[in-house]
């Protein structure tokens, strides 16, 4: 018999655990995420001995703790900050992948000597980055909304071209024929991305319509069915033989930036489950390695193919990539640096393994070093990075929205938190100019509570609730996220159709 007691024991341990190793990681600069890795280390056969050693299991489990993440990405990313971003996004996330993996191989069988299809698996599980680590590390870096919505975009969208090209080239490996050649495999990306971006774009748009119709009888349920709904989709695409991964990224993109109730509950629901889902991948992940295992050459294959992608593959890919846009060179360089890689390229050698593929077992070593390495050298220096290239100024926290339904007189209650060095600081109530039929009602401020006049002047950590007609509420919504940005010069900023990045 199972032993559930045990089990739910040590899950509650390693789970707390695992909480405090985050509090410790952000205290000391560490990314929380080797921390869960090196926890699973400890606790597996080369530790307290819990043999773990189901590559069929890490496969498919490592797969539902991405789906997680990659619902938890797409529901607290803000459509606004991406939309300029998507098409280079995309880019990236395919042909970017596609000329890293080749690079990186080439490097691999014709430097390193390793064999081809390993050298070709080494350079397509390495390429892609990874959306855990990126969301964690990006979100607490003050950059322009460009920038970060490209590297949050890719991240989300480069799983699914990913995990086709590690399918196929591990079905060769082993001897199997690719159908159609070159050119087919192109064709089943295509199809595949394009298939799974329209479930999530349906779906998405379906579970938008059920939620803001019917109405739930606890608040608690909206944030099961805001996660419930990208991973139907996931699965849908799926069973369709088209990409999980992009349906489940786009549907949550837009159900997250849809007018659904209780969207800031539904936001801290989805990052604690995002937080389950990367301690559990990680974890587990870390029970799968084999420390002792190790030897000098998977060390040295590891340094060595981690530095020839992070300063030659990832750049050109860049470069290759976003030419075309004509971005500035300190964007280029700060892309180039924060291709970070996490969990996914761990969890994307759990599929040769699961295949039975040579050499799967060295790939696995290989790339547990250079996760561990270049994760430890790239995270922590992202702050720094951004503040040499000039990245981080005038970068203004955005404000936080709550919206709850009044169904009875069909509108909306807002509320808004000011943060620290908002520029909708010193405005006074007059100046935010809301329209017509929008109240502020109250204003809290410290352990105070008032009904503020127009000459009341808002200050950091005001929160405010506005009562707007739920047609408004957007445009109210999107009026206040100006004001932050721009203060009084927010109306000629928009008018002038300067970019609020």
């Amino acid at each position: 018999m199972i032993d559930l007691d045990g089990i739910l024991l040590v899950g509650a341990a390693v789970l707390l655990v695992s909480v405090m190793a985050a509090r410790l990681g952000s205290s000391v600069g560490l990314p929380a995420l080797l921390l869960f890795l090196g926890l699973g280390m400890v606790l597996g056969d080369s530790g307290l001995g819990v043999a773990f050693d189901d590559a069929d299991l890490a496969h498919a489990l490592g797969f539902g703790a991405l789906v997680l993440i990659l619902a938890e990405g797409g529901l607290t990313t803000r459509w606004p900050d991406i939309r300029r971003s998507t098409p280079l996004a995309a880019l990236l996330a395919v042909v970017g992948t596609v000329v890293s993996t080749a690079l990186t191989a080439a490097f691999a069988h014709l430097v390193l000597g390793l064999d081809l299809w390993t050298a070709v698996l080494l350079g397509a599980v390495c390429s892609p980055t990874d959306a855990a680590a990126v969301f964690s590390v990006l979100r607490r870096v003050p950059l322009p909304g460009r920038l970060r919505g490209v590297l949050e975009a890719e991240s989300g969208l480069n799983d699914a071209p990913t995990v086709l090209l590690v399918t196929v080239a591990s079905e060769l490996a082993l001897g199997h024929e690719l159908a159609g050649g070159p050119l087919g495999l192109v064709g089943l990306v295509v199809l595949e991305l394009v298939g799974g971006v329209l479930f999530g774009l349906v779906l998405g748009w379906v579970g938008t319509q059920v939620m803001r119709r019917v109405a739930l009888p606890a608040s608690g349920l909206y944030p099961l069915a805001a996660v419930g709904w990208p991973v139907l989709a996931y699965g849908v695409a799926a069973v369709a033989h088209t990409s999980g991964f992009a349906a489940v990224y786009v549907c949550a993109l837009v159900l997250g930036n849809s007018q659904l109730p209780h969207r800031s509950a539904t936001r801290s629901f989805v990052e604690g489950m995002g937080w389950i889902a990367q301690i559990g991948l990680f974890v587990m992940l870390g029970l799968l390695a084999t420390p002792s295992r190790l030897s000098w050459q998977a060390v040295a294959v590891a340094v060595a193919a981690g530095i020839f992608l992070t300063l030659v593959a990832r750049p050109l890919s860049v470069l290759a990539c976003a030419y075309w846009f004509r971005l500035p060179g300190r964007h280029l360089a700060f892309m180039s640096w924060s291709g970070l890689r996490g969990a996914v390229p761990i969890v994307l050698t759990t599929i040769p393994l699961s295949y039975g593929v040579p050499g799967s077992d060295f790939l696995f070593d290989v790339v547990l070093v250079f996760v561990i390495v270049f994760t430890l050298a790239q995270a922590p220096t992202l702050p720094l990075a951004a503040r040499l290239l000039g990245l981080d100024r005038g970068v203004v926290a955005d404000v936080e929205v709550e919206s709850a339904p009044l169904d009875k007189v069909s509108a909306s209650l807002l509320q808004i938190r000011i943060p620290p060095d908002s520029h909708l600081q010193g405005l006074t109530i007059a100046e935010l100019r809301l329209p017509r039929d929008a109240a502020v009602s109250l204003v809290v401020r410290d352990d105070h509570m008032f009904t503020p006049a127009g000459r009341d002047r808002l200050r950091s950590g005001d929160e405010l609730l506005i009562v707007a007609p739920a047609a408004l509420s957007d445009q109210v919504e999107n009026r206040l996220r100006a004001l932050g940005r721009r203060g009084r010069l927010a109306r000629w900023w928009q008018e002038s159709g300067s970019p609020e990045s």
